[in-house]
C-alpha cells in the first residue's frame, strides 16, 4: 500500500520560509518521479515542482524561491519555501507518479499572512 505523508505545513509572515517532506512508503521512491502540487482557496489544484532521477522543475510562480529536493535514502521529497507571499497560501500535496498510476498525499496547509 503505497503512502504518502506531508509535514512542515504552518502559519508564517510574509518573507519567511517554511520546509515541506513528504515520506513516501509502498514504492520504489528512487525510481518515481516525485512533486508538489498546491490549491488555493477557491483556485484550482496546479503543480509547483516536479524532480525525477535527471533534474527538476520549478514553475515560473515559484521560481526562484521554491527548491524540490529528495534523499533516496530517507524515501522523502522536500520543498524548501522562501520568501513566502500571501499568494503562497494553500494546501500542498505531494504526488508520486507509479508506472502506472500516480498517488497523492492529504496535503498540508500553508498559510502565509501579510
Amino acid at each position: 500500500q503505497v503512502q504518502l505523508v506531508e509535514s512542515g505545513g504552518g502559519l508564517v509572515q510574509a518573507g519567511e520560509s517554511l520546509r515541506l517532506s513528504c515520506v513516501a512508503s509502498g514504492l520504489p521512491f528512487s525510481r518515481n518521479t516525485m512533486a508538489w502540487y498546491r490549491q488555493g482557496p477557491g483556485k484550482q489544484r496546479e503543480l509547483v515542482a516536479q524532480i525525477t532521477g535527471g533534474g527538476t522543475i520549478v514553475t515560473d510562480i515559484v521560481k526562484g524561491r521554491f527548491t524540490i529536493s529528495r534523499d533516496n535514502a530517507k524515501n522523502t521529497v522536500y520543498l524548501q519555501m522562501n520568501s513566502l507571499k500571501p499568494d503562497d497560501t494553500a494546501v500542498y500535496y505531494c504526488r508520486a507518479f507509479g508506472a502506472e498510476k500516480s498517488y497523492w498525499g492529504q496535503g498540508t496547509q500553508v498559510t502565509v499572512s501579510p
